[in-house]
């Protein structure tokens, strides 16, 4: 899937982020949520961060699916996440023009 990249500054917390798009005249909206978690913020310590930013979304629940991990620093890690519905529209989309 094509993407564009729109830059937002990371500041902690949470950035809500809606979108209203026209691609090839059809109109959609597109909901998403980007938030800095500190490393700090796993309560396991590991070495492995994989497992803190499992355990950084495990409450994040169906309703939002993780869209793109940011560049990680030594302090924290953005994560994009994208609301499921939207990404399961965004797929069926793709699919009908594939398949015609």
């Amino acid at each position: 899937m094509l993407q564009l990249s729109v830059p937002i500054p990371n500041i902690e917390g949470k950035q809500e982020i809606e979108i209203d798009m026209t691609v090839n005249g059809k109109k959609q909206k597109m909901h998403f949520i980007v938030e800095v978690f500190p490393w700090e913020a796993c309560v396991t310590q590991t070495d492995n961060r994989v497992d803190c930013i499992r355990e950084l979304v495990h409450d994040y629940g169906s309703e939002w699916t993780i869209y793109n991990i940011g560049i990680p620093t030594d302090n924290y890690v953005p994560l994009t996440f994208v609301k499921t519905e939207d990404w399961v529209r965004q797929r069926q989309a793709l699919l009908s023009a594939v398949t015609g």
